[in-house]
């Protein structure tokens, strides 16, 4: 295999009219999974405990360098002079659907890079889901949350 012969990357290649070795992708070329990870992303799956525990664990290994594990924006990196991304716990970011955290997840935004290649588009979702439960568990009031006042003293 080693000893085939062969045109290196971006060598001459006598093979081909304007004697590039690379060839530009057809009109209408899709990449393999392309068409199946957009339908991914357009419609969230539902929520449920195995979509939340996935996010949970995602968050924790993806986001929490930057985000901290409460979302408040107060990573590890952070605390050693990179810029503090936003908090989740911000009004406007509350307001925010999660199509917007997908869409950040996956375009980027600010400083953040893109993480399409990193995370898988139902990840995305279960990241999007598992934040919108550290909104509402941040911002809870004792007198929202059912059946505890049956269980304080």
């Amino acid at each position: 295999m080693r000893l085939q012969k062969r045109y290196e990357v971006y060598g001459r290649a006598a093979l081909f009219p304007d004697g590039a070795e690379a060839r530009t992708p057809p009109d209408g070329a899709v990449a393999v999974g392309a068409l199946a990870r957009e339908a991914a992303l357009r419609e969230a799956p539902p929520v449920d405990a195995a979509l939340m525990r996935r996010g949970r664990q995602r968050y924790e290994a993806i986001c929490t360098p930057c985000h901290g594990y409460s979302g408040h924006g107060d990573g590890m990196i952070v605390r050693r002079g990179f810029p503090a991304p936003p908090s989740f716990h911000e009004e406007r970011l509350r307001a925010a659907p999660a199509g917007y955290v997908v869409s950040v997840i996956t375009r980027g935004y600010g400083a953040m890079y893109p993480y399409a290649a990193r995370v898988e588009p139902r990840d995305r979702w279960a990241i999007a889901a598992y934040i919108r439960a550290l909104q509402l568990a941040q911002g809870a009031r004792l007198a929202e949350i059912p059946g505890l006042a049956e269980r304080l003293p």
